[in-house]
């Protein structure tokens, strides 16, 4: 329905600092901060809720910025308060997982990501490779081979042989000048006082 949503202008016709993270925050000690983030995770509740967002493959930055955005949207503290806190937060979090033995994803790229990312990438570039040959993948991955086919081979290894070499730089001999450096240099700082 049209009446399900805010109505466009509600922020205002409220009034001013009305909401809690439009005035000063409750906690402005970093350490506070941490402490009441600290004290309201370590009950046994808040370690069956974090486990369970930690095996539905919630990474832990993930998890650690909406809590802290939720902080900062009630008012208890800054920003810049949550940017301090946030380490704390997660090696809490990292905590919980090991001791209730779940497995979880700290959100930090490692080498075995880095490689699958990297065969996507080199994937794709051979479909391109071969629909600039006019080769279709099927054929490709069927292992059908064709007189057709064996003709495209011989084009894409010259591609990748001409990519492959490195073609010298033909080098240019600069050409003889007789104008003096300052002819050369033209604007209005170049200008003579003559």
């Amino acid at each position: 329905m049209i009446f399900d949503r805010v109505q466009p202008g509600f922020s205002l016709t409220q009034e001013p600092k009305g909401a809690p993270f439009e005035n000063p925050p409750d906690i402005t000690d970093p350490e506070e901060a941490a402490m009441y983030h600290l004290d309201k995770m370590n009950n046994a509740d808040a370690f069956e809720d974090i486990s369970y967002f930690l095996e539905k493959g919630i990474d832990i930055p993930t998890l650690v910025q909406g809590i802290l955005r939720n902080a900062v949207f009630q008012g208890v503290h800054s920003i810049d308060v949550s940017l301090i806190v946030a380490p704390t937060l997660h090696e809490f979090i990292k905590d919980i997982g090991d001791l209730t033995g779940v497995d979880y994803d700290e959100g930090i790229s490692n080498d075995k990501d880095r490689a699958v990312i990297r065969y996507q990438r080199n994937v794709a570039r051979a479909e391109k490779m071969l629909e600039k040959l006019g080769v279709s993948a099927e054929n490709t991955m069927s292992g059908e081979e064709t007189e057709e086919d064996d003709g495209m081979k011989g084009q894409m290894e010259a591609m990748i042989v001409a990519d492959a070499e490195e073609k010298p730089m033909e080098e240019v001999a600069p050409e003889e000048t007789t104008e003096s450096p300052m002819e050369e240099l033209k604007g209005l700082m170049a200008r003579s006082a003559g």
